[in-house]
């Protein structure tokens, strides 16, 4: 039984992890991407060992691991809560000034330092569930960071649950915080033999109740459009602008499919996510995405055919193609071992919560990590609209998502 007197620290957390910026860096070649990560990685890692966790400690590679040991007799597998404390490279984490709107009575919220940023209960529905309740936005400048400072918070805190709360019975529970996540590169440098958890839970994801088991199966996708270049005042049938030729491949793509502005539920996508270049080279970078691994080629397929025969409508103009594997749907690994996602989904019953099972149109760091040999599904951490700065969380399902993971730990020791 929960302690209803219980103060939760997940919102002073919270409020403090944000103004770190942690931002990653997607162009970068360095693990991590950004040393910066790893200041509140630091932070972490001694608030643990304050609070009693004596292994403690963060890696060279900026991941932050901890042992809470078991209290009990049985033999229970340990378990891992795992969140990134990187935020997206997309908007700025610099500055970031949390607001929290107090009692919230519903309709649009206008954020202060700039009123063109509007949250719309149109655009986000789950406002329709928070009247009476604490929303935390920004100021409209930057990002909020809930993405995944909310799940490191909540985190935190269950743990500080379990040390003030010695009669509450449980196994190993493993704490792992990692960094570029955003950057899909979250898993690439971890030590899991190190960490020693037999089965995860990664605390990222959104509407309170959520538990997500499915994730796209992903690939990279690198186009590079080499031109010629020659002074413009005798380029005359001499030119070839790459620049010119990378914009008909990508006014030539389909704008009513295959993009992530036509597509929802189930459907995959294709999308260019950063194009640069001059007169002599054009890069492109895409991402691919779908719930069913074997598209992926038939997107790349595309992809290629598509900007072969762009380029051959210029003499002279040579294509590179490069698609690189990033993650795979972790339905694959997760449906061999379903009491991961069994004992979620009673802990939220438990809860009075109504589990929402929906596929995760993205991808967690427990994708990889499922197929590393960690299962490792995704629970909420209620954070709304990240990788923007629209992006809000509430205090109630913060705290909400703390007694989550404390009652997930309570079912494995329970069925030990």
């Amino acid at each position: 039984m929960f302690d209803e007197k219980y103060k939760f620290t997940c919102k002073e957390k919270f409020l403090r992890y944000v103004k770190y910026d942690t931002q990653s860096d997607e162009d970068s070649s360095s693990f991590p991407s950004t040393e910066k990560q790893k200041v509140l990685s630091a932070l972490l890692a001694k608030e643990l060992q304050t609070m009693g966790l004596k292994d403690a400690h963060m890696d060279e590679n900026g991941y932050v691991m901890a042992t809470l040991p078991s209290n009990t007799s049985k033999n229970v597998p340990p378990v891992v809560f795992i969140a990134h404390v990187d935020t997206s490279p997309a908007v700025t984490g610099e500055n970031v000034n949390p607001i929290i709107h107090n009692n919230y009575q519903g309709g649009d919220i206008t954020l202060p330092k700039d009123p063109t940023q509007v949250i719309k209960v149109s655009d986000n529905p789950d406002l329709n569930n928070m009247i009476g309740y604490d929303i935390i936005t920004t100021d409209g400048t930057t990002l909020l960071g809930a993405d995944n400072k909310a799940g490191v918070a909540e985190i935190m805190d269950s743990i500080n649950y379990f040390l003030t709360h010695p009669d509450i019975k449980h196994g190993d529970i493993k704490v792992c915080f990692t960094p570029d996540e955003e950057t899909g590169r979250g898993t690439e440098m971890i030590n899991l033999p190190k960490l020693g958890a037999k089965f995860g839970y990664t605390v990222d994801g959104s509407s309170r109740g959520e538990v997500e088991s499915e994730s796209f199966s992903a690939d990279g996708v690198v186009i590079k459009i080499h031109g010629k270049n020659i002074h413009p005042g005798y380029a005359k049938g001499k030119m070839i602008n790459a620049v010119r030729v990378a914009s008909e491949f990508l006014e030539n793509l389909p704008k009513d499919r295959l993009c992530p502005e036509a597509t929802e539920k189930r459907e995959g996508y294709v999308h260019c996510t950063n194009f640069n270049g001059n007169e002599e080279l054009a890069t492109l970078k895409f991402i691919i995405r779908d719930f069913e691994t074997s598209k992926l080629k038939e997107y790349e397929n595309f992809l290629e055919d598509l900007a072969n025969k762009t380029v051959k409508k210029y003499p002279g103009a040579r294509l590179e193609f490069m698609a690189t594997e990033q993650y795979r749907n972790m339905k694959e690994v997760l449906v061999n071992q379903p009491q991961v996602v069994d004992f979620a989904i009673q802990a939220m019953k438990n809860l009075g919560i109504e589990p929402i099972l929906s596929p995760i149109r993205g991808g967690t760091d427990g994708s990889r990590l499922s197929f590393m040999g960690l299962p490792t599904p995704n629970i909420f951490a209620g954070e709304h609209s990240f990788h923007s700065k629209l992006e809000w969380t509430s205090i109630q399902d913060m705290e909400m998502a703390v007694r989550v993971i404390i009652e997930i730990s309570g079912i494995w020791e329970a069925n030990s």
